[in-house]
């Protein structure tokens, strides 16, 4: 027979308790919601060694965070001189700021304006950079136009 566990009166299920009571464990309803929830796992996180109550609480609040966000907030697929834009806007840099993982501002300019292709030493920098992988900096594929160019070299 399985037996379903449940909650003793140790003093780890003591600090699962005071958490439940603080910020209860259901479904995330809106933003602000979500809001409170982010701060209170940033609070747990920041405390140092959790107790196994306080750990599995974090599991569980986390859990709610995640189906919340998957379920109300979109991600844009973006990439390349866009993705890096974006990176630029909300840590306030300028292109002369990243001039030194480009080689020279002049590059900086010519990624962002589409004159000039993103390499892989850029990417793996800007990677390092903003902690995010290096694949995020490749531009997303543009549909190709199939009804111009030497298409018939394929043809039989």
């Amino acid at each position: 027979m399985t037996r379903t566990p449940t909650l003793g009166t140790s003093p780890l299920d003591a600090d699962y308790r005071r958490l439940i009571e603080a910020f209860p464990l259901v479904s995330i309803q809106d933003d602000a919601h979500l809001d409170e929830a982010v701060a209170v796992i940033h609070r747990l996180l920041d405390k140092g060694p959790l107790s196994s109550g306080e750990e599995a609480y974090l599991g569980a609040l986390t859990d709610l965070v995640e189906t919340y966000e998957d379920a109300h907030i979109v991600i844009p697929d973006i990439g390349g001189a866009r993705l890096l834009r974006h990176l630029m806007d909300a840590n306030d840099l300028t292109q002369a700021d990243l001039a030194p993982l480009f080689g020279a501002p002049s590059i900086v300019a010519d990624v962002l304006t589409g004159k000039r292709w993103m390499t892989l030493a850029h990417s793996q920098r800007l990677s390092k950079r903003f902690k995010l992988p290096a694949d995020a900096f490749v531009e997303p594929p543009v549909a190709s136009d199939t009804t111009s160019g030497d298409s018939d070299a394929f043809d039989s």
